[in-house]
């Protein structure tokens, strides 16, 4: 009993969570907000390519992590002009830093919020919007004062899925930002080094941890319904 209160209290066992929850509330904010704009403009814009747009906004949500990470390695490296123009300004590259961990989660929870967004404003009435406009509303003050209330539940849900999304990042993660503790060290990192040495105390704790905070919000979702 002691051991198991001494790891719960342990640096150890609080850093990933600490980690993992500011990443995934950085990356969701970010996500939330892209995610509203993205799903507003193609909910109500029709324009060539439009599908071909949208398809590469939702490949991140079937292509294997791996894939992820490597587009992004490829995309954000010393050697791609991204990657020389952050070194310039940063003085550092970007790969395998706390930041480089948030732009994974991004990455990987934004097809989220963006389909519940899109589909949310969908279902906003297209008169309703009309009326506002022929009553000398503009387009912000519609966007704001009608359609967002209107799509809310959808853009709550899609909130609460993108951040137990970027909560649950792996594979990306750690091909891009690695595996550094107290700076990029997640949960599913620090289960995955766990098991791998056999420190099952350890990955049981942080198991817990990760499946309370995922249950938590997936409740408060069907509990919206």
């Amino acid at each position: 009993m002691d051991l198991l209160l001494n790891n719960l209290l342990s640096e150890q066992f609080v850093s990933p969570i600490w980690v993992s929850l500011k990443i995934a509330v950085i990356a969701g904010i970010i996500v939330v907000v892209t995610g509203t704009m993205a799903g507003r403009f193609f909910a109500r814009k029709q324009f060539k390519g439009k599908a071909i747009a949208e398809t590469i906004l939702m490949l991140p949500m079937v292509l294997p992590p791996t894939v992820v990470g490597f587009f992004l390695i490829v995309i954000f490296g010393k050697n791609s002009w991204v990657g020389q123009a952050i070194t310039w300004l940063f003085d550092r590259p970007i790969i395998f830093t706390w930041w480089a961990a948030v732009i994974a989660a991004i990455v990987v929870a934004f097809p989220l919020m963006y389909q519940s967004a899109k589909s949310g404003f969908l279902s906003v009435d297209k008169d309703i919007e009309n009326a506002a406009r022929v009553d000398g509303a503009s387009d912000w003050k519609i966007f704001y004062l009608i359609s967002i209330p209107l799509a809310s539940k959808a853009l709550i849900t899609g909130s609460i899925l993108s951040f137990a999304r970027a909560l649950g990042e792996f594979g990306a993660t750690l091909m891009f930002a690695g595996n550094i503790p107290g700076e990029t060290q997640t949960l599913p990192i620090a289960i995955y080094i766990a098991i791998d040495s056999g420190n099952m105390i350890m990955a049981w704790l942080w198991v817990i941890a990760i499946v309370a905070i995922s249950f938590m919000m997936l409740l408060v979702v069907r509990v919206r319904e």
